[in-house]
């Protein structure tokens, strides 16, 4: 079980197996008000569940590897990296039901935007988790049909790209990013 906690490989893509179940209650059971309230829960659940998922898995990992004496780096550092994830994931999640009802897209707009510049600011690497939250901020922001349906397209050609890429990665049996990168 310490093995799969602390695979890096492991956590992308059972995260988004998670917020693609927990996207697809919501997208087919929820009754929202509008089509656009619908998609726009759909997708930020998606964003929440993915990134606070990942974020637990990080905080793990370091526990895990903090009790069997081979973290690398400070837990002073580490804790509040999963830390930043978790919490803005989290109230994304939260904030889902509000979504639905059709209220306060402004609000799923600063706490993207916070996930996101959370992503960034942690590393460059990070940037393709950020753009599903940055998509989620131009869908509540659109104000043309064909225009919410290219963010959606891009919405899922992203997700599926990271599914891809972290299926390959866990495949691939390495057991860090730098393992995975030194293969090709």
């Amino acid at each position: 079980m310490a093995a799969f906690i602390v695979g890096e490989g492991n956590w992308l893509p059972m995260a988004m197996m998670a917020a693609l179940l927990a996207s697809a209650v919501v997208y087919f059971r929820a009754a929202a008000s509008t089509e656009r309230s619908r998609m726009m829960a759909t997708m930020n659940l998606f964003v929440g569940v993915m990134l606070a998922m990942m974020g637990v898995g990080h905080l793990l990992a370091v526990t895990v590897k903090l009790l069997d004496g081979t973290l690398r780096g400070s837990p002073l550092l580490l804790y509040p990296i999963g830390i930043a994830i978790v919490v803005p994931a989290a109230i994304i999640i939260r904030h889902t039901r509000q979504l639905i009802a059709g209220d306060d897209r402004g609000a799923a707009v600063k706490l993207h935007g916070w996930l996101a510049v959370t992503l960034v600011v942690l590393g460059l690497v990070n940037i393709p988790l950020a753009l599903p939250a940055l998509l989620c901020m131009a869908y509540a922001h659109h104000s043309r049909r064909f225009t919410g349906i290219a963010i959606v397209a891009a919405f899922t050609v992203i997700n599926g790209g990271l599914l891809i890429g972290g299926l390959l990665f866990l495949l691939s049996g390495a057991q860090t990013f730098e393992e995975f990168n030194n293969m090709r």
